[in-house]
């Protein structure tokens, strides 16, 4: 497999025949332009959608002086901040963890390492997973408490979590061990089916009467994968609440009764275990933002939620804005979206200009056949595919995609100003070692001239068409 180590080729340079004459050059370039003795070196990297770059490593750039001002430049401003990123990534549900299980071990710890290393791969640090199965899986529909007979367990007698030790447990625990800064969010597809009004995990609704061993169970669920060592840094209470078919685990919700279910019930419950687990409300479309705002609204549930959480499927992300500004101590995240192509890269920039704390794609590695997936929706190719006849891996355009953005912005990076473009999506950030990453994406069919401008210096170059660029520099 082509590992991506981000390495850079660098040419001979010629030494000065006189020291004397360097010294003389510089200080009269210092005092020609003072501001060129601090223009940084700037390391680029570049994917193009025909495959000819791959997160290739470019020519160093040098910020220049500049003359006068650029109204086509993308301008950064590292004074004016926004969100800080508590990690970028996919997710490791059970059709993904269950097509990297074939793999012989050395296989495996190579697939791994390309997704959740940033030397040997492009870094992701967050994940989702499923408490229980969700409609992407190899096993038949299950929770974590499946008596005999569906028979109601309000004490959660027949909790357990081994069905997971199967094949998602051990791939999350080698993710881990490759990467032990990775984390984890999760989100239950449907509580176990003798909690619900209709005594099954597809379709129907969370009867009143278990609201409290429904909390209980979420608890116990992050304590268990704790003791398993994989830190659940937040769970949503509900994937999609408003979308309850009955042909693969679902479960329906209306705001008030999340709202009254996280205010009585699992808000107290974590509170009393001394939970750190964040709770997410929502976890649907960005086309109801009205949902998590009745929620937000009460301030006794409000005070249990750290934030909200975002699906593509229908409305636009300007979504997010509109929660964040009427509820601007909340965070929003964006919990589930695979993007795609050239376009797709556009569309992550605009979640994090719209104030998303993460980015989570979903499935990461289907098969050529896009299985195993026995729910009804449709599967297009992941970034990475399995060929479960050969066991060979094919790594798409949308892997080195994610890549520009997962692997050269860390955690708790913060994002900054920066203007935007007709012509270049682009968003900015500042890593918690003070360098600075710019995304830039070129969606055209031609090449766009690109100008960055930075406190009175320009960068200057060329992005091809239908590519993706990541900038790198530290003053």
């Amino acid at each position: 497999m082509r590992r991506i180590d981000g390495s850079i080729t660098r040419g001979s340079v010629q030494q000065p025949r006189s020291s004397s004459r360097l010294v003389l050059a510089v200080f009269l370039c210092l005092i020609v332009c003072p501001c060129l003795h601090s223009a940084p070196v700037v390391k680029w990297w570049l994917s193009s959608l025909d495959m000819k770059n791959r997160l290739s490593s470019q020519k160093d750039m040098v910020f220049a002086p500049a003359e006068r001002s650029s109204r086509s430049a993308i301008i950064i401003d590292e004074a004016t901040t926004y969100q800080t990123i508590i990690g970028i990534g996919s997710s490791l549900e059970h059709s993904t963890c269950y097509n990297i299980s074939l793999l012989p071990a050395a296989r495996k710890l190579e697939v791994l390492e390309s997704i959740v290393d940033k030397d040997k791969g492009i870094g992701m640090n967050l994940m989702r997973t499923c408490f229980g199965t969700s409609d992407f899986t190899a096993s038949p529909w299950y929770s974590y408490d499946d008596p005999a007979g569906n028979q109601p367990d309000p004490e959660l007698r027949h909790f357990s979590i081994d069905k997971d030790r199967e094949y998602v447990l051990p791939i999350l625990k080698l993710a881990v061990k490759i990467n032990p800064e990775l984390k984890f969010f999760a989100s239950p597809w449907s509580p176990p089916a003798w909690m619900k009004t209709n005594k099954s995990m597809c379709g129907g609704r969370l009867a009143p009467q278990y609201y409290g061993p429904f909390a209980e169970y979420l608890a116990r669920s992050v304590e268990a994968y704790q003791a398993e060592g994989l830190d659940i840094i937040a769970i949503t209470p509900q994937n999609e609440p408003e979308y309850f078919p009955n042909t693969y685990p679902t479960c329906g919700w209306t705001a008030l009764q999340q709202r009254d279910f996280i205010r009585d019930h699992l808000g107290p419950l974590f509170a009393k275990r001394n939970l750190s687990t964040r709770i997410w409300c929502y976890d649907h479309n960005f086309n109801h933002p009205n949902f998590p705002e009745t929620i937000l609204r009460d301030p006794e549930a409000a005070k249990y939620i750290d934030g909200t959480g975002f699906h593509l499927y229908e409305g636009k992300p300007s979504a997010m804005t509109w929660l964040h500004e009427k509820f601007p101590d909340k965070h929003v995240y964006f919990t589930e979206g695979s993007v795609f192509d050239i376009g797709g890269a556009v569309e992550i920039v605009s979640y994090f200009r719209n104030w998303a704390r993460c980015y989570n794609a979903w499935v990461t590695v289907i098969d050529h056949e896009a299985q195993p997936n026995p729910g009804p929706h449709d599967c297009s190719p992941t970034c990475i595919v399995l060929n479960s006849e050969t066991l060979e891996l094919e790594y798409r355009f949308d892997y080195y995609m994610y890549g520009h953005f997962t692997k050269y912005i860390d955690r708790q990076a913060v994002r900054i100003g920066s203007s935007a473009s007709t012509k270049i999506a682009n968003v900015a950030f500042k890593n918690p070692d003070g360098s600075i990453i710019v995304v830039l994406v070129n969606p055209r069919k031609k090449s766009q001239e690109l100008t960055v401008g930075l406190k009175g210096l320009k960068l200057q170059s060329e992005l091809p068409r239908e590519s993706i660029a990541t900038l790198k520099w530290k003053q």
